[in-house]
């Protein structure tokens, strides 16, 4: 678990925090399962918004909070973890009561976290070339020197090799100037094998661990939510989990979570006409046909 040590947090004031506090962004994938799970599990959580399109993710402030620079953060009476399955984790543990983890399946439900952590970063690259305006998001080599400047540079007391990475994968979507079709058909592959398995769950279940909803639909439901954004053919391609989705979909608290912004979904339409015309749908490069 990603618990950070004390010498890592540079903005001292959040180790005075009490109760529950979540630093998350409302379009954030990561962000809107916390959320789900908070508001399932009742726990009652105070809101610190952050503008992610502003890069006040990458201020003095937040990245003496969390040196990596990424939402969501959970707060504790003092403690700051950070990574979102581990806070999942941690909240299971801290508030047992309405579990969303059962006891008989943690390592199963800890592995099958691990296979969705591993690809943050294949929904990430998706959503940049299917949903959001990538020219904006993409960093200047003047913004990813400060972002490797700013906070501690380390994690639980030693030297961070996860910014490393974030580095990485911004610089690959500046050299490129976007996401080629490579990584989309690389991140496309990966998500079908995944979705796959996760088909499998649900051919005698209503949901991935059997008859009651746990952290595994809370998690899956967020990366099937942005790829169906996204265009991909979830219920062609699999036909149990289209139907695992829409049903968890007609429940507000997932619904919400995930509706797109009037103005984003114009802009992501419009772009879609255009990846129609070309024959560069997700759908074209990632060759996802049943």
């Amino acid at each position: 678990m990603v618990k950070l040590a004390n010498e890592d947090i540079l903005t001292r004031e959040v180790l005075d925090w009490e109760g529950v506090h979540l630093l998350h962004f409302m379009g954030s994938s990561c962000s809107q399962k916390t959320r789900i799970f908070l508001n399932l599990k009742g726990i009652d959580w105070v809101s610190h918004h952050l503008d992610l399109t502003q890069r006040e993710n990458n201020t003095d402030w937040f990245m003496g909070i969390n040196p990596r620079g990424l939402v969501p953060v959970l707060v504790h009476d003092g403690d700051v973890i950070i990574e979102s399955n581990d806070i999942l984790e941690y909240l299971e543990e801290a508030f047992p009561t309405q579990p969303l983890i059962p006891a008989t399946s943690s390592e199963d439900v800890h592995q099958l976290l691990m296979m969705e952590n591993d690809l943050h970063l294949d929904l990430r690259a998706i959503s940049l070339r299917y949903l959001f305006d990538v020219e904006k998001a993409m960093r200047s080599g003047e913004e990813l020197q400060n972002y490797d400047a700013k906070g501690s540079g380390t994690v639980q007391g030693v030297k961070d090799a996860h910014k490393a990475v974030e580095l990485q994968f911004h610089r690959e979507v500046r050299d490129n100037n976007g996401v080629p079709d490579d990584r989309i058909v690389e991140a496309a592959n990966r998500f079908r094998d995944a979705f796959s398995q996760m088909e499998s769950r649900l051919q005698e279940h209503a949901y991935l661990l059997g008859d009651n909803i746990s952290v595994l639909d809370i998690a899956w439901f967020i990366y099937a939510a942005r790829l169906v954004a996204c265009g991909y053919p979830l219920a062609d391609l699999h036909i149990n989990l289209g139907r695992w989705y829409d049903a968890l979909n007609e429940n507000p608290a997932f619904h919400n979570e995930v509706q797109l912004p009037p103005p984003l979904i114009a802009w992501r339409d419009k772009q879609h006409e255009k990846f129609l015309q070309d024959g560069t749908r997700l759908i074209d490069i990632g060759n996802l046909v049943p």
